[in-house]
């Protein structure tokens, strides 16, 4: 199947998905998850309309956009994997809006970084909602005192929540912690202002309908749009 057909196809599950939740499609925004895929198939998907891009490496990503020429300026630029603050500056650079802010140092580098560029930057605070060691996002009880710094910050604009639950063959699994993170993100709207944690990044190629009925404003969709990375 074409990347264009893909898009098509997970077009029309968003749309079947938001109006069993009583949501009008163009709420969710689909970015593609093109980690380690070949630059033909990401052309492929921006002619075909894709509008966001998510990349989980900066080297990857300034390569990428390097290659695209045109075209990548015609696109809004997601960082979706864990950061380093030593690339807080290259990340500001190059990404529209980063997902995966778990920790004070990290916010407080992308704030240097981003008022030293003259510009505000969009971003998530990722919580890790499995309380799997390994995986990044910070605790829930820690959550709060990270919003509240990075509401203080001058040029960072918290506009929500992203959370990868726990890997599972059943997409239902995924409901609960989908649930979990809209509500966490309801009540820091309420702290937090207007356009503050509107957004609600969550759902991946196997449990996107999911997220969609839980809330999700962005999807991250990797294989069902651009195929099995190469070299997974």
């Amino acid at each position: 199947m074409s990347v264009a057909r893909r898009l098509e196809t997970l077009r029309e599950r968003i749309a079947a998905a938001a109006e069993r939740a009583g949501r009008a499609p163009e709420t969710v925004r689909l970015v593609g998850a093109a980690k380690r895929q070949p630059l033909e198939r990401l052309r492929e998907a921006l002619a075909a309309g894709l509008e966001d891009v998510g990349e989980n490496y900066v080297q990857e990503a300034a390569r990428v956009r390097d290659a695209l020429g045109e075209m990548a300026a015609a696109t809004r630029w997601h960082m979706i994997g864990r950061l380093q603050r030593n690339k807080a500056r290259e990340a500001v650079s190059l990404f529209d809006c980063i997902h995966s802010v778990d920790r004070r140092s990290l916010a407080e580098a992308l704030d240097r970084e981003a008022r030293r560029a003259g510009r505000h930057l969009d971003v998530l605070l990722q919580v890790n909602l499995s309380e799997e060691p390994q995986k990044a996002g910070i605790d829930v009880g820690e959550l709060d005192a990270l919003a509240d710094t990075v509401l203080s910050l001058e040029a960072l604009r918290p506009i929500g929540l992203m959370t990868m639950p726990a890997p599972s063959p059943d997409p239902e699994a995924a409901r609960a912690p989908f649930a979990r993170l809209r509500t966490l993100a309801e009540g820091l709207r309420q702290r937090g202002g207007e356009g503050r944690f509107a957004e609600l990044s969550m759902g991946m190629s196997a449990d996107l309908e999911v997220a969609v009925e839980e809330g999700a404003t962005m999807v991250r969709i990797g294989t069902a749009l651009f195929g099995a990375r190469e070299n997974a």
